[in-house]
């Protein structure tokens, strides 16, 4: 009888046991369930205060480079049909020149609106600082060849303009969930690779057709999604 009473004694704090390891057990994967959970809320968070940031931001940034693009495309377009001199095309380095110098100004307007950067913010700021500079290093090997080898490339001024900013913009609509910005980098996207074969042809980009086109890529990669971001940034607030 004393050994039966034993043997049960023995019996039950071993269940005890086991049942507060199964507690245990439980009560961790119900902790990394909720850290995951929070993981996720986290990253939910991060990308919607990001896409927010640049709805309310970019909008305007993406309005004024779109229009600033068509504006002096339309003015290089009608200067070339009424003077029939090259030496209208220096007006192309009004973009960047402008740009450059308002892009910085109304970014920093928008980081005192919306507080710190986060990781995405600086990712997207620094791709968009590569494309600036490849087009300054690009623009100082289109002089190189200017002044010693006296060969005209600036076609590639055009052509790189189609495909960078493109897929720049595309890149950014894929990580913002914007189909906007996506589709219009998409179809500008395809304007720079037709601009390509073109060029690589040999096939000459005259003005009366090539102006037309290159206006549209920018309508489409800048005017339209940022619009459409200043549509939503409206309705968010």
């Amino acid at each position: 009888m004393c050994w039966e009473r034993h043997r049960a004694s023995l019996l039950l704090c071993f269940q005890n046991i086991v049942y507060n390891i199964n507690q245990l057990n439980l009560r961790k994967m119900n902790e990394k369930h909720l850290t995951e959970k929070e993981s996720l809320e986290v990253i939910t968070a991060m990308i919607a205060r990001t896409k927010l940031r640049y709805a309310l931001g970019d909008g305007n940034i993406m309005l004024m480079w779109g229009y600033l693009s068509v504006a002096v495309s339309l003015a290089v377009w009608a200067l070339l049909c009424y003077t029939h001199h090259n030496a209208v095309n220096w007006l192309w380095f009004a973009i960047p020149i402008v740009g450059g110098i308002v892009t910085p100004l109304m970014r920093r307007s928008r980081r005192c609106d919306f507080g710190a950067v986060s990781y995405s913010d600086r990712l997207i700021s620094r791709m968009w600082t590569i494309v600036g500079f490849s087009f300054l290093f690009l623009t100082l090997v289109c002089f190189a060849f200017i002044f010693i080898a006296n060969i005209n490339c600036w076609t590639a001024m055009l052509v790189y303009s189609l495909i960078a900013v493109p897929i720049a913009e595309t890149v950014q609509g894929i990580a913002l969930k914007e189909r906007s910005m996506l589709w219009g980098g998409v179809m500008a996207l395809a304007v720079g690779m037709f601009t390509l074969c073109c060029a690589v042809g040999g096939v000459r980009l005259a003005a009366s057709w090539f102006m037309p086109l290159f206006i549209l890529a920018f309508v489409v990669m800048m005017i339209v999604p940022g619009h459409i971001l200043n549509h939503k940034a409206r309705k968010a607030k």
